[in-house]
């Protein structure tokens, strides 16, 4: 009502507008100090509905990180009480990330299980782990019916800060998808001082010898995860599981090209600015190149 009253005092005197509504004067004047209040976190709220515009995902722990680094000053609590206010609370929810089994029974020598779940490192490309995960789009056929296809990622990740150093994104699984993200691993990790050790579940294509030679060639430990136990690279099913309920779940893609472009960004994302608490607030790139420098 207090609105509704000064929006007309343009046309109207304010004592007839009291009078007419019933409205006491001093319920009236209450209000209009309140409207006229400047906001003084209105700073802080346009930084806070920024930084969510950008990073959809962030709580308001990576919030406030990213808040200080920009150089405002502000309590946890206070955020986490600004962004209730703004109706900006993270709504994404966890799924079960759909898991492409591989295992087709021993093909060839199977790695120790050297990782152990050690996933901790202080030597940049010393442990890498790597996997496939399976993802669906849909497509329009020559008749019209929606047909269901599948995308898979193949990536190679840096245990030593989440980093994803190498991948491929194909319609089918083979050896030749996997082997191509292998190169481009193996190569930037070359000049690791460390001996390095290549982690991976008993899928087929980690058995062949294409594989397995390639990586002793290189002078490279191989190691396996224990048959059906997804924890034993639970840093890999992690990365997995937070690409898919970022930018995958609730969402249908149309064709193999739209689905490709969004993991490809997202990628790009997650290694040069998705900040992560565990890393003190830092992206994979950015916390890579403070510990190399």
């Amino acid at each position: 009502m207090a609105r509704i009253i000064d929006s007309l005092r343009e046309k109207y005197l304010l004592k007839d507008l009291l009078s007419y509504l019933k409205f006491p004067k001093s319920t009236y004047m209450y209000w209009k100090k309140r409207f006229d209040r400047k906001n003084k976190d209105e700073a802080f709220e346009n930084q806070i509905k920024k930084i969510r515009k950008d990073n959809p995902n962030y709580g308001y722990r990576r919030i406030h990180a990213m808040l200080r680094r920009i150089g405002l000053v502000i309590n946890k609590k206070k955020v986490q009480r600004l962004i209730q206010k703004l109706k900006l609370q993270v709504t994404n929810f966890a799924r079960k990330s759909r898991k492409y089994y591989s295992y087709k029974g021993t093909v060839g020598k199977v790695a120790l299980n050297r990782i152990k779940r050690r996933f901790n490192t202080s030597v940049v490309y010393q442990k890498i782990t790597t996997d496939t995960s399976e993802f669906k789009y849909y497509e329009t056929d020559k008749s019209g019916n929606m047909q269901v296809k599948k995308l898979y990622l193949n990536p190679f990740l840096d245990m030593f800060n989440g980093e994803i150093i190498s991948y491929s994104i194909t319609t089918s699984p083979s050896l030749e998808v996997i082997i191509t993200p292998l190169e481009e691993a193996i190569e930037k990790t070359s000049d690791c001082k460390y001996k390095r050790i290549f982690h991976s579940d008993q899928g087929w294509a980690y058995q062949l010898k294409q594989y397995t030679n390639r990586l002793e060639s290189d002078g490279i430990l191989q190691s396996m995860s224990r048959k059906g136990n997804c924890l034993d690279n639970s840093p890999m099913e992690n990365f997995f599981g937070i690409l898919k309920q970022e930018i995958y779940y609730g969402r249908t893609f149309k064709s193999f090209n739209e689905l490709k472009k969004a993991i490809k960004e997202y990628i790009k994302y997650y290694n040069e600015d998705r900040i992560k608490e565990k890393l003190g607030y830092l992206s994979p790139v950015e916390y890579r190149k403070l510990n190399a420098a």
